[in-house]
């Protein structure tokens, strides 16, 4: 499979600042891959080196054949950003006309309309849209060139649950033809749910990189879950083979070093736990564990 891009020991500074700190991935035509991290983990610097918003100050980018400036010149290569600037008094449908006008090939109005989802306010100001409907005009607008590669930073920020399925919804549409998808975000459900592969950033530096599968198998341990009434964060933190709580309410969530261990040691203590289930780490604790200051691979 063809290279969509590669990164080659990115460095990025700013004063004292390592904000990207020899940030090297490969991803290949057809990949969707979720960009991970905490804040400050260097996603955004890295997403700007890779559209050649920025310089690096070491590595190298390649996109498709070439670099990133004329792979956006060319429309092959298209970013949305969370907080784009839109103008207040224009419309979405005539930014979208504008956009179409410098692509030798756009896509069509109703295709831009229907993947985006706004042709319901398409004539109506930006000045007058809600937070979700400016994130689902950003996303008309990374969309128009009909890109082979598209960038995504936070895309589903200010959307609500219909709206976040209705834009993955169109995101399996869109990579089905073997288009290439980098999206950066927090929800991490998403990432779990729509992406091939994830990489992990901390620090400025790459800490996992793969399918969710194998990151998950990269933190040890199993989650146990149980409804415990009358249970304290301390007293469930004392029972063996336990090591983190999560408590809302009489619902725990205990990260279990042994999960054996553990439970024996829940119904001994609190026999009146109820609705019991053991599963294997997520991809939440596995970025919990691998992004945290002690966080690192096995």
């Amino acid at each position: 499979m063809a290279e969509a891009f590669r990164l080659t020991g990115l460095v990025k500074r700013f004063g004292q600042l390592r904000a990207v700190d020899g940030v090297s991935v490969t991803v290949r035509t057809g990949e969707v891959v979720a960009l991970l991290g905490p804040n400050g983990a260097g996603k955004s610097t890295t997403i700007d080196l890779l559209l050649g918003l920025a310089p690096p100050d070491e590595g190298d980018v390649r996109v498709l054949d070439g670099g990133p400036r004329a792979a956006l010149d060319s429309g092959r290569l298209a970013a949305m950003v969370q907080n784009g600037f839109l103008l207040r008094d224009v419309t979405p449908a005539e930014l979208v006309e504008l956009h179409r006008s410098m692509f030798r090939n756009p896509l069509s109005v109703k295709e831009i309309y229907d993947r985006a989802g706004i042709g319901e306010f398409a004539k109506r100001r930006c000045g007058k849209l809600s937070g979700g409907q400016l994130q689902r005009v950003r996303y008309a607008l990374a969309l128009t060139g009909d890109p082979e590669i598209l960038v995504l930073d936070e895309p589903t920020a200010a959307l609500d649950v219909d709206a976040r399925r209705a834009f993955w919804a169109s995101m399996r549409e869109f990579t089905a033809g073997g288009r290439t998808v980098l999206f950066a975000t927090h929800y991490l459900a998403e990432a779990e749910d729509y992406a091939d592969r994830v990489v992990l950033m901390r620090q400025g530096k790459v800490v996992a990189d793969g399918p969710v599968a194998e990151v998950r198998a990269n933190v040890s341990g199993r989650v146990l879950r149980a409804v415990v009434p009358g249970a304290s964060d301390d007293g469930l933190a004392a029972l063996a083979g336990v090591a983190s709580v999560r408590r809302q309410g009489d619902r725990a969530e205990l990260s279990c070093a042994d999960s054996d261990l553990a439970i024996r040691a829940l119904l001994d203590t609190f026999p009146q736990a109820s609705s019991i289930e053991i599963t294997s780490a997520g991809l939440e604790e596995a970025f919990l564990a691998l992004t945290s200051s002690q966080g690192a691979l096995r």
